[in-house]
């Protein structure tokens, strides 16, 4: 069985802002960094042997901190980043205008061909977040992996392993430097294939996160 942990990066100056990221870039708050380095910890007792990561600036940082915990480098892969969001990255929240905000909305409220003007699909997203996590299939035998990406992205992903669309409404929560784990394995009571063990764990933070999620 092949066990892949699931990392967001952590808090940054945006996500405190409530501006748009998408694959613009901000760097972690010092919370940012302080949650990276409790992951981090929480990452070293589970035997980690490749840190593999986005290659946007906030989850390389978070990457690099994960990685010097577990004693191992970082690999990059631009599948893991974020949704491209088009026109309206690097936009504070409250500063869309009523079309804008819809254009947003298609995002999250399950809308089949929701897509920022410029920017990137939710199929298109899924397609590139499950290359990167069948990747895993190349790293040598007995290896537990652990890729860093974003929100938005490893939502997707879980949700798509899970049996959902790409375009599902965004109902589950993942917090910044939250913790999930998905396994790919043959069990005689659940399909083939990937399965999703866990999502969003946040029981290594011990302060509360302050992302856009919770605005």
């Amino acid at each position: 069985m092949l066990q892949v942990y699931l990392v967001r990066h952590g808090e940054t100056v945006w996500n405190a802002a409530r501006r748009i990221q998408g694959q613009s870039d901000s760097a972690l708050t010092e919370k940012g960094e302080y949650q990276a380095r409790q992951v981090g910890e929480r990452a070293r007792s589970l035997g980690i042997t490749h840190v593999i990561s986005s290659d946007l600036g906030r989850t390389r940082r978070t990457a690099e901190i994960i990685a010097d915990a577990c004693g191992c480098g970082v690999t990059l892969d631009a599948r893991l980043r974020e949704l491209n969001m088009g026109v309206l990255e690097q936009r504070p929240i409250d500063s869309l205008s009523e079309q804008e905000e819809a254009w947003r909305r298609t995002l999250l409220d399950g809308t089949v061909d929701g897509r920022i003007p410029a920017g990137e699909s939710l199929a298109e997203l899924a397609a590139r977040m499950r290359q990167a996590l069948n990747a895993c299939f190349d790293l040598p035998a007995g290896s537990r992996p652990l890729l860093v990406s974003h929100g938005i992205a490893l939502g997707v992903l879980i949700g798509t392993l899970l049996g959902l669309p790409a375009h599902a409404e965004r109902r589950l929560r993942l917090r910044n430097c939250s913790l999930s784990r998905v396994d790919h394995q043959q069990s005689a009571w659940l399909a083939q294939g990937w399965v999703v063990e866990t999502a969003g764990d946040v029981s290594h933070l011990d302060l509360p996160a302050l992302d856009e999620l919770q605005r």
